[in-house]
């Protein structure tokens, strides 16, 4: 002991840190704030710690690329021991964190914490949750499973659908117009660089902000934040209140600690999350689910008319974030009692109501458009007759990489992609080669599972389909 007291003094002498230290653990918060309501935001950053320690652990054995991601995590879950644990430890942290935040958040917005002083802390707090929510994605994409693959094709499409910039953005994400090993890289500097250093950045902010101003104290009804008094009548409740340390803190340690234990608990019943099938755009899944968190946006986007998912996937994500951004600036001053603020306690209500029926009805809900497996069904004789060798190999290709399970033909198929009875009247041959292999919409890319021979075979036969006598599509800028 003294041995280690002599080191701390031999630091603490050269970095002067041990004062700052002292006043931020014994600051004095209003003796309404040691409770165990204001447990939650220290929770969530025990958590970012779990996620922080095991995620280096895992990235000495994880092979970011699209040849070994896979693989690799087989090699975790059944080589090293525990490995399967890490990796589980790691899944669950993530489920844990995001909930963790999402609670905290409404916490703060119940008890009206975010009003003055304390508007930027909650901004902070806002660009805190996407971090989070950012974080849990690209984890999942990590993953690089067949949910993995199509969870990637999604966000590529609704990324392409921003105007003008979307081709440039589907480039940036995915690293060249194809899902490949660029893309998984991308996604790890994203995952492991990228989000944990703002994330880290962030967090700090929101610490420091959080001892500058003070813990948000006990809302009573009738107590009303007023700019001018607010500062005054908060440094009273603090010079009557209890230091941090001890009094409020161990509330954190026991919480935090039941936290831990609950992910270790669901990491040794529950086991990791995947690796499902090797991703593999020619095995079509009937319902690729994305992870728990982004399930109501799933089946929010299946409910959906076809025509109207542009429009909401433009525009609720923005508007949504700057609501919440605007929370503080609209409402800065008032009440902070949630039974004086019937408007925020029914927001919080039906948001919830909502979030909670969508996520449980995609359990259900089919990824938009229906559709059926038909790699079985022949290509109809129909389509065949006439058809040079090339074309009927082309035939064979179309069948073969099942791409009947997303498009209609004679009246047969799947309902995922437009029917493709009439595509040469759509598309000329240069942009059937380029949508083949760089996907589109919802499309995957097949450029890296068709070879060239494949893929002149196919583009062959799709230039037939067309009605008898009709004249396929060419390009307008060309004679």
């Amino acid at each position: 002991m003294r041995l280690l007291k002599a080191l701390g003094e031999w630091l603490d002498f050269r970095l002067k840190l041990g004062e700052g230290i002292r006043d931020a653990a014994t600051h004095p918060i209003p003796k309404s704030s040691a409770s165990w309501w204001y447990v939650f935001g220290s929770a969530a950053l025990t958590v970012f710690g779990i996620q922080v320690v095991t995620g280096i652990l895992l990235a000495i054995v994880y092979v970011p690329t699209a040849a070994q991601a896979w693989s690799s995590l087989q090699v975790l879950n059944h080589d090293p021991t525990l490995g399967w644990f890490l990796r589980a430890m790691h899944g669950w942290a993530s489920n844990f964190m995001v909930a963790l935040v999402l609670i905290h958040m409404l916490q703060v917005f119940l008890f009206g914490a975010y009003k003055f002083p304390r508007e930027l802390t909650w901004i902070i707090g806002v660009f805190l949750l996407l971090m989070t929510l950012g974080m849990a994605f690209t984890g999942q994409v990590l993953r690089f499973d067949q949910d993995a693959y199509w969870g990637i094709g999604i966000g590529a499409s609704i990324t392409g659908r921003v105007p003008v910039i979307g081709g440039a953005l589907v480039h940036l994400l995915l690293g060249g117009p194809i899902i490949g090993g660029d893309t998984l890289s991308r996604f790890f500097a994203l995952h492991v660089f990228i989000i944990p250093g703002l994330l880290i950045g962030l967090v700090s902010l929101h610490l420091l902000m959080v001892l500058k101003l003070g813990i948000n104290e006990w809302p009573m009804p009738g107590r009303i934040v007023r700019r001018e008094t607010y500062l005054k009548e908060y440094e009273q409740l603090t010079h009557e209140g209890v230091p941090f340390v001890p009094d409020a803190i161990w509330k954190d340690l026991v919480f935090g600690a039941s936290i831990v234990a609950a992910i270790a608990v669901c990491a040794a019943v529950l086991g990791p999350f995947g690796p499902g099938g090797q991703p593999d755009p020619t095995i079509i899944q009937a319902a690729p689910r994305p992870d728990f968190f982004f399930l109501w946006l799933f089946s929010l986007l299946s409910l959906l008319p076809p025509q109207m998912e542009t429009p909401v996937l433009l525009l609720m994500p923005p508007v949504a974030i700057l609501i919440l951004l605007l929370v503080p600036v609209l409402s800065g001053e008032g009440e902070k009692h949630w039974k004086k603020r019937p408007v925020a306690v029914l927001t919080v209500l039906v948001a919830a109501v909502a979030l909670g029926s969508f996520t449980h009805l995609a359990r259900s809900t089919p990824w938009s458009p229906a559709m059926s497996a038909w790699s079985g069904a022949p290509v109809p004789i129909s389509e065949l007759k006439g058809r040079s060798a090339l074309e009927r190999r082309g035939a064979l290709v179309f069948q073969a990489k099942q791409c009947r399970n997303c498009h209609a033909l004679g009246g047969a198929g799947g309902m995922r992609g437009p029917a493709l009875d009439e595509v040469a009247l759509r598309l000329t041959s240069d942009q059937l080669i380029r949508q083949v292999l760089q996907g589109g919409g919802n499309m995957p890319a097949y450029g890296k599972n068709l070879s060239p021979a494949e893929t002149t075979a196919l583009v062959s036969y799709l230039e037939t389909l067309k009605p008898e006598g009709r004249p396929p599509a060419h390009d307008a800028s060309q004679p």
